[in-house]
């Protein structure tokens, strides 16, 4: 049998045996997977570029941008130059109070607002950020068979379904093929505003509808703002948890990122014994203080926790209900993290969790 050796392997196996020589390691196979893991990140891009998480296929409007590529001849993405190439960095963008307002009546505010709340891109925006998006966006009236985004055009609007039915198409060497369909709910068009590319598919309306629509440099100003200094706000938080000091840093932005903002006032249960557990929490601002229940209704006081700590994480790790109340003590602000996301974003630091939580659990049972 005729083999062909990779590449590097060589390389790679010996760079391993010489750290294996000189640290000498109780656990080859921990080291090893230490060693592997470390090796693999440090090829990771050092400067990740910003993202937002954004609705999976049932709500995006645009697919995939890796699904679909309308590409030239050169074999690069088809666009014109115009000012939807320009770059936006959020960072070199000063703060200012001139935001756009277009008149709404309380009875499409109201409406409006419900439907940004539903939509993923907006829910880790804070309250005045939530408005400012409502108040920048405008009333856009589309007639049937009407070509709201074309693809392969520069973004200039994001949009926000308020009734009406809309295909969404790509085309596939040179002929159209329907996607999706939007029916009375849904946004679509944020893509090409967020990674500055040509719109990634057609959507065209299949009946009278209403849209609302935002600007491209609403949109950024708003929600990619918002985004970044979000980020960079988790990212410094994070930071001070010493257990995710064995995240590295593409980890802890992905972490921060999927975080949520929730204030709490004094006396206010966070979380309740016995309850089901639906994700960790961050202490942000604040102290919370921390309970047991006995079989007689009465509480116990067990600790209070502040800034840079966390809880709520033993439930997820055995996978049973709340063993313990939090309440606030004045008003506090936490970052919290789903159960979904849980596992697949604090896996290297799951273990530590468990050897903290099995203290607790000493601690409490004592």
């Amino acid at each position: 049998m005729n083999l062909e050796i990779p590449d590097g392997l060589g390389d790679l196996l010996r760079d391993f045996t010489v750290a294996v020589l000189k640290e000498r390691p109780g656990d080859l196979y921990d080291f090893a997977v230490d060693y592997f893991t470390k090796a693999r990140d440090a090829r990771k891009p050092k400067d990740v570029p910003m993202y937002i998480i954004v609705e999976d296929d049932d709500e995006a409007g645009e697919p995939d941008r890796t699904a679909f590529k309308p590409k030239s001849t050169t074999g690069r993405y088809a666009r014109r130059q115009s000012v939807s190439a320009e770059r936006y960095n959020p960072e070199e963008d000063e703060d200012d109070d001139d935001h756009i307002i277009y008149p709404k009546t309380d009875e499409q505010r109201e409406r409006l607002t419900k439907t940004v709340s539903g939509i993923l891109l907006f829910r880790s925006l804070e309250p005045e950020q939530t408005q400012q998006v409502i108040d920048a966006m405008f009333e856009k009236k589309v007639s049937p068979g009407e070509t709201v985004i074309r693809q392969g055009d520069d973004g200039d609007n994001f949009y926000v379904i308020d009734n009406g039915v809309y295909d969404v198409l790509v085309d596939i060497k040179g002929e159209e093929k329907k996607v999706h369909q939007f029916d009375n709910r849904g946004s679509f068009g944020e893509l090409a505003l967020m990674y500055n590319m040509p719109r990634s598919a057609t959507v065209r309306s299949v009946t009278d509808g209403t849209l609302w629509a935002m600007d491209r440099n609403s949109f950024r100003k708003i929600v990619l703002k918002s985004a970044f200094k979000k980020r960079k706000k988790y990212e410094t938080l994070l930071e001070s948890v010493n257990i995710l000091q064995n995240l590295d840093r593409y980890e802890r932005m992905t972490l921060a990122d999927a975080l949520v903002s929730r204030v709490y006032q004094d006396g206010e249960p966070i979380i309740r014994q016995g309850d089901d557990p639906d994700g960790v929490y961050f202490v942000e601002e604040g102290h919370i203080r921390i309970t047991i229940s006995s079989p007689d209704g009465t509480e116990t006081d067990i600790g209070t926790r502040t800034t840079s700590t966390y809880f709520g994480e033993l439930a997820l790790i055995e996978n049973k209900p709340r063993t313990a109340n939090v309440y606030a003590v004045g008003k506090v602000k936490v970052a919290f993290l789903e159960r979904d996301c849980f596992e697949r974003l604090l896996g290297p630091c799951v273990e530590i969790m468990k050897r903290n939580s099995q203290q607790y659990t000493m601690f409490v049972s004592n």
